[in-house]
C-alpha cells in the first residue's frame, strides 16, 4: 500500500499553533528522526493495543511514530497540518503504508466528517500548542474519534518556549479534567526528561481510555 496525502488544510488556513514549524521543517526532521519511537513511548507501550489496530497520529510531524506503528502491523492514519512537514514525511517514509491527512485541532473537521473511530490516538508534543479556549473543544473532537475502549496517548511539555513558537505550559490536572468531561478516564500518568536534552524541558505523559 502506498502513502496517500490529502491537502484540505492550505497555507491560508494554517493552524496558529503550527507557527515556526514550516520554516524549520528540514531541521526538525533531523531532530525528530534522531529519536526512536520506543524511546519516546517506552513507558506506555504495554498500554497500546495489539496489532492490527486502527491508529490515529495527530500532529504526526515527519512520520517517525506513524511509520513505526505501520511497520508493526497497525492501520495508521497520520494527521499533520504543516505542508512542509508532510512533504518531508513523504520523502522519509515513502513506503510506510500510512494514510496522510491535512487537518488541524481543535475541530479536526476532515476527520470528524469521516466518522471513523480509532483504537489508539497519539497526541505527542501537540497539546501544548492549544490555547485554554481551544482545549475543551479539541478534547471533545478527539474523544469522538476514539472507539469504545480506545486509548489516547498524550504528552504535555513543560519548560521554556522556543522563539517564534506558540506553546503553553499547563498542569496535567487540567487535561485530565477536560478528558473526564468527555468520558475518558486516566489509566497512566508519568514524567520523563526531554529526549533532546533541551535545558529546562520535561514532559508529562498520560494514557486516557474511553469507556466501553
Amino acid at each position: 500500500m502506498t502513502d496517500q496525502m490529502t491537502d484540505q488544510v492550505t497555507d491560508q488556513t494554517r493552524a496558529p499553533g503550527t507557527a515556526g514549524y514550516g520554516e524549520a521543517a528540514e531541521q526538525l526532521a533531523v531532530q525528530y528522526e534522531s529519536v526512536d519511537f520506543a524511546d519516546i513511548h517506552r513507558a506506555r507501550l504495554h498500554l497500546y493495543p495489539a496489532a492490527p489496530a486502527a491508529v490515529l497520529d495527530i500532529g504526526a510531524g515527519t512520520g517517525r511514530d506513524a511509520a513505526t506503528l505501520a511497520a508493526l502491523g497497525h492501520r495508521v492514519t497520520a494527521v499533520e497540518p504543516t505542508p512542509e512537514l508532510r512533504a518531508v514525511a513523504a520523502r522519509l517514509h515513502p513506503r510506510a503504508g500510512i494514510r496522510w491527512i491535512a487537518d488541524a485541532l481543535p475541530a479536526l473537521p476532515t476527520l470528524s466528517a469521516e466518522g471513523e473511530q480509532y483504537d489508539l490516538i497519539l497526541l505527542t508534543a501537540v497539546w501544548m500548542h492549544l490555547t485554554p479556549a481551544e482545549r475543551p473543544p479539541a478534547m471533545g473532537a478527539v474523544a469522538r474519534l476514539l472507539a469504545p475502549g480506545g486509548r489516547l496517548s498524550l504528552t504535555l511539555r513543560h519548560g521554556p518556549v522556543p522563539p517564534g513558537r506558540r506553546m503553553f505550559d499547563l498542569p496535567a490536572a487540567d487535561t485530565i479534567t477536560h478528558a473526564r468531561a468527555h468520558g475518558l478516564h486516566l489509566l497512566h500518568q508519568g514524567t520523563h526528561p526531554d529526549p533532546h536534552a533541551r535545558e529546562g524541558v520535561t514532559w508529562t505523559e498520560l494514557i486516557l481510555e474511553r469507556g466501553r
